[in-house]
């Protein structure tokens, strides 16, 4: 008995028997943190990830069509610039280039969709249909916004 009470008695040689629990929480405040950051960069992304050529379409009450895949776009600002998808093309230079994607997208019948500022020129908008039809292209479509009143 007289062991048991010498080592039982918490003298200095041996181990200390009190330790600090181990935390078992997980310290959630970072984490909320973190997903404000993210939710504010994203709310803030989110607007330009549209298409890049600032328009002030038109509006009709025609009903939107279904797409499945990217469509191609043209569009033409208010200055008569033609852009296709978001880069500047040169008007001459845009069937071509139209030809060469559309036979890497499976052919003739790509949907092309003509985005034009409703202040800009009526033959400018034309001119570019124009040479669309001339080249073969036979599903183009002009793009409007829906009417708000």
């Amino acid at each position: 008995m007289g062991m048991n009470t010498a080592s039982s008695s918490g003298g200095s040689g041996g181990r200390r028997s009190r330790r600090k629990p181990v935390m078992a929480e997980i310290n959630v405040t970072p984490m909320v943190d973190v997903m404000l950051v993210l939710l504010i960069i994203f709310m803030v992304s989110a607007p330009m990830l549209t298409v890049g050529v600032p328009l002030d379409l038109p509006q009709t009450q025609a009903k939107s069509l279904d797409q499945d895949k990217n469509p191609l776009t043209l569009s033409v600002n208010l200055e008569g610039h033609v852009f296709l998808n978001d880069t500047e093309i040169p008007l001459d230079d845009l069937v071509p280039k139209l030809k060469a994607i559309t036979d890497a997208r499976g052919g003739m019948d790509e949907r092309i969709f003509v985005r034009g500022d409703k202040k800009v020129d009526y033959g400018t908008v034309m001119k570019v249909m124009g040479r669309l039809s001339a080249a073969g292209f036979r599903r183009v479509a002009l793009v409007t916004e829906v009417d708000q009143g």
